[in-house]
């Protein structure tokens, strides 16, 4: 069933998961904005949809030598540290003010994937119903 609903909404499921999981993470930096040493994380969304999508655009080795980095065994984590544009004199990385414009910023796109999601229903059962005929 999972895979038919892939093949229904495309990317916008999987984008919509993205989004939120994402806003979870912008809560918890908004939320520790006065912990000391708490480092601000954000998800790179572009890399997280390419892994979801299973799209993956790095070049693999052929044969790792001694010494070199084995792309299979490195982290896909696609949550990542933000760069402070002010550090704080506590270690804290949270601009409240960054977050909550990210945090809005991501909420539209959330609403926009689920509003898509949404009209891509609509159309389904339009057309299940026969064009809105009885």
């Amino acid at each position: 069933m999972s895979n038919t609903l892939d093949n229904v909404f495309g990317l916008s499921s999987q984008a919509l998961g993205l989004w939120q999981r994402r806003s979870e993470v912008l809560a918890s930096n908004i939320a520790n904005a006065d912990t000391p040493n708490y480092q601000a994380r954000d998800i790179d969304f572009h890399q997280a949809l390419q892994q979801a999508s299973g799209e993956s655009q790095t070049l693999a080795l052929s044969t790792p030598s001694a010494g070199q980095l084995d792309p299979a065994t490195q982290s896909t984590d696609s949550l990542k540290y933000r760069v402070p544009l002010q550090p704080s004199m506590d270690g804290n990385t949270v601009d409240t003010q960054v977050e909550q414009a990210s945090f809005a910023s991501n909420m539209v796109h959330y609403q926009a994937s689920l509003s898509f999601i949404n009209s891509a229903i609509q159309s389904l059962r339009l057309a299940i119903n026969g064009g809105g005929q009885s």
